[in-house]
């Protein structure tokens, strides 16, 4: 029997869930690139929830927006032009953005750049199914966050000021998710990894999970429940 590395036998599984979940099926690249630009505005809500939806492709999250939510969408075929909703009730509003029902993005450019705004006060739900993820949340003011990996690689960045506890729930498919903490704010992170393990840099193990110096001591704590499936884990702090 050969000799299969840890990242090959990554890699494999990757390719093989991928197939199967249909996401290759559509090889079409025809047409010209195109990009769609949309935007979502503030109003009176106390707090919004953000629920984001995508099947295959780039997704890239972040603050500075001065509405609440600023997008721009890049696809070669109409049909992916992603659906957006927003609707609020009494002090709730309720974002969300998906890719359309039965369209299989394939290997065809597909992008969402969304720029959320930092001081209305978020609910973040990512559902991401295959693909690369980039979320710098560190500016926006976060009440809890929840993710969900299917393949590929994930970036979430938390670097940032936090007024305020919250925390993040991760659950990983198959690929590689990458956690960049907060300084200056109590950490703590109950991890637990398959295939590929968990690193934790700038954290100590103290029982079932990871802290940080300023647990215990600081007004303000972030904290992480990550359950991986194939592939490494890493908790960068400073």
């Amino acid at each position: 029997m050969p000799y299969v590395t840890k990242h090959g036998l990554v890699s494999a599984l990757a390719l093989s869930f991928w197939i199967l979940s249909g996401c290759v099926s559509d090889f079409d690249q025809h047409g010209a690139l195109q990009t769609d630009t949309r935007s979502v505005e503030l109003d009176n809500s106390e707090f919004v929830t953000v629920e984001l939806r995508m099947g295959a492709g780039e997704l890239s999250v972040r603050g500075g927006s001065p509405k609440l939510m600023d997008g721009e969408f890049s696809f070669r075929r109409l049909a992916m032009r992603p659906q957006i909703h927003y609707d609020a009730s009494d002090f709730r509003g309720r974002l969300r953005v998906e890719e359309p029902s039965g369209v299989h993005t394939g290997n065809t450019r597909y992008r969402w750049e969304l720029r959320l705004n930092d001081d209305k006060p978020l609910d973040l739900d990512v559902d991401f199914g295959a693909g690369e993820g980039r979320l710098d949340l560190g500016s926006l003011n976060l009440r809890n966050v929840e993710i969900r990996m299917g393949v590929g690689e994930l970036r979430v960045d938390l670097r940032g000021t936090p007024k305020k506890d919250y925390t993040v729930n991760l659950r990983g498919g198959v690929g590689e998710a990458t956690i960049y903490l907060p300084d200056g704010v109590g950490v703590v992170a109950e991890a637990q990894g398959g295939i590929g393990g968990i690193t934790a840099r700038g954290l100590e193990k103290r029982g079932g999970e990871y802290v940080n110096e300023a647990y215990g001591r600081a007004k303000t704590t972030v904290r992480l429940d990550i359950r991986g499936g194939i592939g490494a884990i890493n908790l960068i702090g400073s």
